[in-house]
Parts: C-alpha cells; structure tokens; sequence
C-alpha cells in the first residue's frame, strides 16, 4: 500500500494539463468516486493495525496534493485563455462603451464636405474679435442695432474688442490678405447677447460662405445654394428666394427650403406653408469690396451664411437648442449612428 501511495505522489508531482478538457480528466482520474485515490480508501480496511495511522496519514497526503496540483492548472489554464493574442490584460474589466461625435459637429462636416466639393476651401478665425472684422468691414453703420450692448458681448476693458456675432469677420479676414479668386467656406461659433431659451442662445454656430471673382452672378449663388439643399436635404428639394435685406449683400435674400417632412404639403413643421427658412445670402455689396482691399469694378462677389443648429434642427427634429449645449449623454447617444 505504501509503495502504492508513493507512486500515485510521484504521478501526482508531474501532471500537466493545457486546457480546461485535460485537468478535468485529471481529476476523474484521481479524485473522481472511483477514482485511484478514492480507491486507496476503500481499501484502507485491508491494511494491518499497525500501519493504518501510518497509511490513513500519507492516503490524506496525497488526496490534498492531488487537489492543489489540479487546481493550479485549472488556473493556469484559465489563464491561457482569457490571455491569447487578441487580448489585452492592460484593459480594464468593464465594457468601454464608443463615444459619438456631436450632432452640431456631424451636421457641420456634412456642410463643408458639400461645399468642399463645390471647390470651397476651410477657413477659420479668431472667436475674439475687433470691431473693424466684425462689423466696419461689414459695411455696419455706426448707429446699427447690432452694435449695441444689448446685441454684442463687448471686452469690458477693451471697447472696441468684442465677441464675434458673425464668422463673416473670417470673411474679412481673407479679403484683407488674398486677392480673388476667393472661394472659401467659414464655419465656427458665434455670440449674441440673447435670453437662453428653446428657442435662442447666447452662443450658437454657424457657416458662411464667400466666393469673389470676376463676372460672378446671382444665377452662381442660385446654383450653389440649390445642389447644396438637395446635397443635404435630398435630391427632391426645392428652393425659393424672397427679397430681403443685410448690410454686407446687396441684393440680398433669404433661401427656403420645401418642407422635407411633408413633401411641400403643409404639415405644422413647416406652419402649413410647404417651405422652411435655412439660410440668408445675397451679392457681395461693393462698399465691401472696397473696404477690404478689392476693386468693385473688376471683381463681383456672393455670400450666404446659416445657423448649423437650424440644420442639426431641420435633419434631426431637436426642437429644443439647449440640448445641444447640456452635454446630456442620454441625447447624444442618440446620433451614434450618425458618425
């Protein structure tokens, strides 16, 4: 019996296993009801008086090294398969769930690929801006509306420096430092001294669009702006001009879209007219031209801007704009599949 019992230790000491399969094989093996240690003990009643404290000693012995030696490589070989290649143990043991861009910056890139593709180049500008940019260059007059506190986020100790409520002051920007050809595309944010409400914001987005050159019509500004509402809105989409007024265009005109919810119908998205409101534009006025450093009497010009939370709104039915800006996870997993 004892040599019996240092046998099976020294088999015990040498087992190996690589898979999960294996070691419990192992374990019916030697543990198991008839296994060969179970086994030992049945026939520990043949063994003589004088030896069983002995045998019942070295029986028990090998029962717990049995044990431990079939538990480490169960755990060695849980080990191999939570650790293959495709696994990084740096991780941490929770899902990470993917985040998703923002829906103002999913509508914005949707933007300026169109018009990149319509031979638009990306600028950008200074959020801070001075008055000249913003407003001068502009063809603002000194008394406009827009220029009071009650409109515009003035630099308290600099008057004359002032939040940008436009990105036509890109617009100015570029002139000032290139001659035409100029065809560039503005987006950025924007702020205007409004009380926050669903409707309004005291800092919002936009994208304007400038292109200078000579013999540039109204009929070019039509174009652009009618394969980019069916671009973005669908190649069913209509538009329609209505006379208006911007000190910085001149013609200038507000752009409707048909209403895409209703086909042009009438639904009360739309207030039952068939058309939704997206977007100003009209002819580079000349006094702007002037101003920055272009001769009116060669080049000829169009421009138009839109709110990109108009758009998001238009796309997405988001009827309340302080959604955008409360960074609610809720409402932003919603455009997980817009990316």
């Amino acid at each position: 019996m004892l040599d019996k019992i240092q046998q099976l230790m020294v088999e015990v000491d040498q087992l190996q296993a690589a898979t999960a399969e294996e070691v419990e094989a192992l374990r019916i093996k030697y543990l198991s009801k008839k296994g060969c240690i179970p086994a030992l003990m049945a026939d520990f009643r043949n063994v003589p008086a004088e030896q069983k404290k002995e045998v019942g000693m070295r029986i028990n012995t090998l029962k717990q090294a049995a044990l431990d030696k079939i538990n480490s490589l169960r755990d060695a070989a849980q080990v191999a398969v939570t650790a293959g290649p495709d696994i990084d143990l740096t991780r941490t043991p929770y899902p990470v769930r993917l985040g998703t861009r923002h829906p103002l910056t999913i509508v914005k890139n949707e933007i300026v690929d169109i018009f990149a593709r319509l031979g638009f180049t990306l600028a950008e500008g200074p959020e801070v801006e001075d008055d000249w940019h913003v407003y001068s260059s502009m063809n603002f007059a000194d008394d406009h509306p827009a220029r009071d506190m009650q409109d515009t986020f003035f630099v308290e100790a600099h008057p004359d420096i002032i939040l940008r409520s436009h990105t036509s002051s890109v617009q100015a920007r570029v002139m000032e430092q290139q001659q035409p050809p100029i065809r560039v595309i503005c987006p950025g944010r924007v702020y205007r001294n409004e009380a926050i409400s669903a409707r309004a914001h005291c800092f919002f987005h936009q994208v304007e669009g400038l292109y200078i050159d000579r013999n540039v019509s109204f009929t070019d500004l039509k174009q652009v702006l009618l394969l980019f509402a069916q671009e973005m809105f669908g190649p069913d989409t209509k538009i329609r001009l209505r006379p208006s007024y911007f000190p910085f265009t001149e013609p200038s005109a507000e752009m409707d879209i048909s209403c895409h919810l209703c086909g042009g119908e009438g639904c009360s998205f739309c207030k039952h007219t068939g058309w939704v409101e997206i977007l100003g534009c009209g002819m580079v006025d000349p006094a702007v031209l002037e101003a920055n450093g272009i001769d009116s009497s060669v080049y000829t010009g169009y421009a138009f801007g839109m709110g990109i939370e108009r758009i998001t709104n238009l796309k997405y039915q988001v009827k309340d704009l302080r959604m955008f800006s409360e960074n609610d996870t809720r409402f932003l997993s919603e455009f997980t599949s817009a990316n």
